[in-house]
């Protein structure tokens, strides 16, 4: 199969927003000061879970990225 340079391009700037947004969200999750991410400086049941999010979501950027690059790199050699 063969993805279009279009479709390419696509899946590899989405592998790239998606770390860039999840590395915000984790960075702000850790600062959390409101209570919800930490309990006495203990992490809660809602850290855990949106931690876990993160982790799946950065794997996922990481596949759709790395299909992305695959495409234009196999774009760049039947060209």
């Amino acid at each position: 199969m063969t993805l279009s340079r279009r479709l390419s391009w696509f899946l590899l700037a989405f592998g790239v927003w998606s770390w860039i947004i999840w590395i915000t969200f984790v960075k702000n999750l850790v600062k959390d000061g409101s209570g919800l991410a930490f309990d006495d400086g203990h992490p809660t049941a809602y850290f855990w879970v949106h931690l876990t999010l993160a982790v799946v979501s950065f794997l996922l950027g990481t596949v759709v990225g790395a299909i992305g690059l695959r495409g234009l790199r196999a774009l760049g050699r039947t060209s």
